[in-house]
């Protein structure tokens, strides 16, 4: 298992992880959830507390429920810095309609068994 050295390195582990659309669009809801969540906390502090909660818990449903996967943020420090990139990533993506192209992009280009193999960072 080969850990991999950047997120560009990471990014196709994170997208086959990521294959359900129902999933990644639990991602986008919780997501938005807690970026709105962080705007809002000048005037509202507790709203910290909150985001983590939207994000991680929409998240994990999709994990859980869709993609029968565990998070990759699980794995560890660089793995959980690494995933919230990933999350902004997709989030992006999912905005300008080319998410669903990388997803195709990884089902073309590499063979599943081969992003599995990639260790998770720790």
């Amino acid at each position: 298992m080969t850990e991999p050295r950047s997120f560009e390195e990471f990014w196709p582990y994170y997208v086959s992880q990521h294959r359900n659309k129902t999933s990644r669009r639990l991602h986008f809801i919780g997501t938005t959830i807690a970026m709105g969540c962080v705007a809002i906390a000048p005037a509202y502090p507790a709203a910290l507390l909150a985001a983590p909660i939207a994000g991680y818990g929409f998240a994990w449903i999709g994990h859980f429920a869709f993609e029968k996967n565990k998070p990759a943020s699980w794995g560890g420090a660089k793995a959980a810095y690494w995933s919230l990139r990933g999350d902004l990533r997709m989030w992006m993506y999912m905005l300008e309609g080319t998410m669903d192209g990388e997803v195709a992009k990884l089902d073309e280009a590499v063979a599943p068994a081969a992003v599995e193999s990639v260790a998770v960072p720790a």
